[in-house]
């Protein structure tokens, strides 16, 4: 027993040191592209404007990426606490709450930005699948991918019963509705459309995808102890 745990236990740390080289790779990455136009909204976060900061897509990934020490930090204590406590899997419970909501709440607030002609120009809304997607772009995709990215990651390592890639769907989906629902409702100024549904749930079952590995286990363990025993023979 012992030594089959000292041979899985190498295997599991070359897991964790490959997947945080992969998100610093990732990280840094995406600073060094975006390097530019977040260091034009660095002077008017750091100096705590509103305008200039908070309502530009470039000061939201700014404080998006600064506040990661801290969702770090956040995470941390509670896996701590849960390991007192004697919960299982403290890690990466605690990883996967602060990783939903560091991940979502940033993109929710950029497609809840009002735009220019707020609550003066009519709500639109486009229910014709597929129409809208020429017009989104290369980024405008990317962006709609990314907006449930963090839940379909995260949500099926921290909530057994949306472990399963139909139910990610089917979050990602009815989240984004809710969100387009808001979008129409507050008159944001923005298109209500059915294509932000599509590729928003279909960001959350990509991402789910990228951490099957991690929350599979844990979905096919009941259907696994329900099985009777083997008999043993005699």
């Amino acid at each position: 027993m012992n030594h089959d745990a000292s041979q899985s236990a190498p295997p599991r740390l070359t897991r964790r040191i490959v997947l945080l080289s992969v998100v610093t790779l990732g990280l840094a990455y995406a600073v060094y592209v975006m390097r530019r136009p977040l260091m034009m909204s660095a002077p008017r976060c750091m100096a705590g404007r509103w305008h200039g900061c908070l309502d530009t897509f470039n000061g939201v990934v700014l404080m998006t990426l600064v506040t990661l020490p801290l969702a770090a930090l956040v995470a941390w204590a509670l896996a701590r606490r849960r390991r007192a406590a004697g919960v299982a899997s403290a890690g990466r419970i605690s990883l996967a709450e602060v990783g939903m909501v560091h991940g979502t709440v940033p993109f929710l607030w950029l497609t809840l930005m009002p735009g220019a002609g707020a609550g003066t120009v009519r709500a639109r809304v486009s229910l014709v699948p597929l129409r809208d997607l020429a017009t989104m772009g290369s980024l405008g995709i990317a962006g709609n991918l990314l907006v449930f990215a963090a839940l379909g990651f995260f949500a099926p390592m921290r909530f057994a019963a949306t472990a399963s890639l139909p139910r990610i769907l089917a979050l990602g989906a009815g989240c984004s509705v809710l969100v387009e629902t808001a979008q129409y409702v507050l008159q944001l100024d923005r298109v209500s459309s059915v294509d932000d549904v599509l590729v928003n749930a279909v960001g959350a079952v990509l991402a789910a995808l990228a951490s099957r590995r991690w929350w599979a286990t844990r979905a096919e363990a009941p259907s696994e102890r329900g099985r009777p025993a083997p008999a043993r023979v005699a």
